[in-house]
């Protein structure tokens, strides 16, 4: 059957027209609203049991066993599922259409609306930029190839038959990628703590312990401070004065409490300890960018990754005027690591990189520039590891829903400290890890986009008439929807009131 057999051609609005009631709970109830729907397994897993006194505002439309409810916000994201029986008289938001009716099978009509000539057709009918959505109207109007039941129920089984072998695939694949993701942070675990360059540690005696890099740091860092502070002095044609030494201010010490013990020759640094500064960026008001060429890239909280490298995919640029001036102090260079303060998520994490020169950041990023005898790689694969993460997410706090760190935080997170030749050994030991990694994961989630493309072509055929082949003992689905279509006009018929007759004279 073509998939535009005129003559069984019908749109949603014609089939599925049972009325949903809009009247809302009367006592204590279930509310579904489009959070509560997983849009991978397209399952309302999360309803959510509220009192009459906590109903939203949006809580009217009483849901009823086999509704199927389409997400009218952003239909690209097809948050669409199946009102199951245990939910029967649960109350949807009115942010859904619900589709209920007589002649459409509730399983094919939910694989009708997950098929990709259903998002398309809805994707392009949005209205509204900041909240894009489609109108009941725009989803009655959808047009489709009518079945007959009996060839719903075939083609619902054909489905079911295809689509959960394709789902077993799916759900191995998603499970051999959260297997990657949990040996990714059990690697950046025994990287940092030592355990990773355990051999090579054995057989590389340091010529510096890490407590005696730390103590030239320190001391250099000391002597900077001091360089900067008799240059003060003599460029304001003063002498030192007394005891100016004394106002160094001492970088903060970490405090190791429950954290794990780390090998002989490492020790535990605090963050400000180990970076010139540790700062945050600024974002600049919209009028004060809007003139001049932008040629400096300005760096957000989406640009960060948990790999450790900038997700350029949406760039942004300020001008240089507005980088050498307004945004002066949160200039960064190539091999600055950054970290995103304000989440979720928080701990996204990136090294800068050397395609431009220069760059800038927003206040919601916070820079480390690592001193001399700190590899800027270390921090970052530090940052990220689970030990760092914990001990930042613990010290976060969360208002609003928007979780922050404070730079008093960050100073202070503990860094282990191994020799620098042993920081340079860990790198290579996890980039070789990383690598083979990141290969697995690319194989997996092509593996994905080519299962979700399978998906859609099983969806085609089923609804192009090609899935299963008709039964010439069934009803023609073109007579059976003329019988449909008569019956509704007679109902309409029915309901319009009659003429009054005339009075009769007297």
């Amino acid at each position: 059957m073509s998939e535009f057999n005129e003559s069984a051609l019908v749109s949603l609005g014609e089939l599925a027209d049972e009325s949903v009631e809009q009247i809302g709970p009367i006592d204590d109830f279930f509310y579904v609203d489009i959070s509560s729907i997983d849009r991978e397994s397209k399952k309302i897993i999360d309803a959510k049991p509220l009192t009459l006194s906590q109903a939203p505002s949006r809580a009217k439309q009483v849901l009823r066993t086999g509704d199927v409810l389409v997400s009218m916000t952003r239909p690209n994201l097809n948050a669409v599922a199946l009102v199951p029986a245990q939910l029967d008289g649960a109350i949807g938001s009115t942010g859904f259409h619900a589709l209920r009716s007589r002649w459409l099978h509730p399983e094919f009509l939910l694989c009708l609306v997950q098929s990709q000539r259903f998002v398309d057709g809805m994707s392009a009918l949005v209205q509204g930029a900041l909240y894009p959505a489609v109108r009941p109207k725009d989803i009655a109007a959808f047009t489709f190839t009518f079945e007959t039941p009996a060839q719903q129920t075939r083609i619902v089984a054909k489905l079911e038959e295809l689509l959960s072998d394709l789902d077993a695939g799916v759900a191995e694949l998603k499970a051999a990628q959260k297997k990657l993701a949990q040996y990714r942070q059990s690697l950046l675990k025994a990287a940092v703590e030592g355990a990773l360059t355990a051999e090579w540690r054995a057989k590389n005696p340091a010529t510096e312990t890490g407590a005696q890099l730390l103590a030239r740091i320190l001391t250099e860092r000391r002597a900077r401070w001091e360089a900067k502070q008799l240059a003060k002095f003599k460029e304001q044609g003063k002498a030192p004065s007394k005891d100016w030494q004394k106002k160094y201010p001492e970088p903060v010490q970490p405090d190791t409490t429950g954290l794990p013990e780390l090998p002989q020759g490492w020790v535990w640094a605090s963050g400000e300890q180990l970076c010139e500064f540790i700062t945050k960026g600024t974002t600049p008001p919209k009028d004060l960018n809007s003139g001049g060429q932008k040629s400096i890239p300005f760096l957000r909280v989406t640009n960060l990754t948990d790999l450790g490298e900038l997700d350029l995919a949406d760039e942004v640029f300020v001008s240089v005027e507005t980088h050498q001036g307004f945004l002066a102090r949160s200039a960064v260079y190539p091999n600055d690591v950054l970290m995103n303060i304000v989440g979720p998520p928080l701990g996204q994490v990136a090294v800068v990189p050397t395609t431009f020169p220069e760059w800038n950041i927003n206040q919601a990023i916070a820079i480390f520039r690592a001193v001399e005898g700190v590899l800027p790689w270390f921090i970052c694969r530090y940052l990220l590891s689970p030990v760092a993460q914990r001990w930042l997410k613990a010290r976060s706090k969360t208002t609003a829903g928007q979780t922050n760190l404070t730079l008093e935080v960050c100073r202070s997170l503990p860094f282990p400290l191994p020799p620098l030749d042993e920081q340079q050994a860990v790198l290579v030991s996890l980039e070789t890890a990383m690598n083979s990694i990141v290969n697995q994961e690319q194989a997996i989630a092509l593996a994905l986009k080519q299962s979700t493309a399978q998906r859609q072509n099983i969806l085609r055929a089923a609804f192009s008439g090609q899935l299963v082949p008709q039964d010439p003992n069934d009803e023609p689905a073109s007579v059976l929807l003329a019988r449909i279509r008569a019956e509704r006009a007679q109902r309409e018929a029915d309901k319009k009131p009659r003429g009054r007759k005339p009075k009769e004279a007297t």
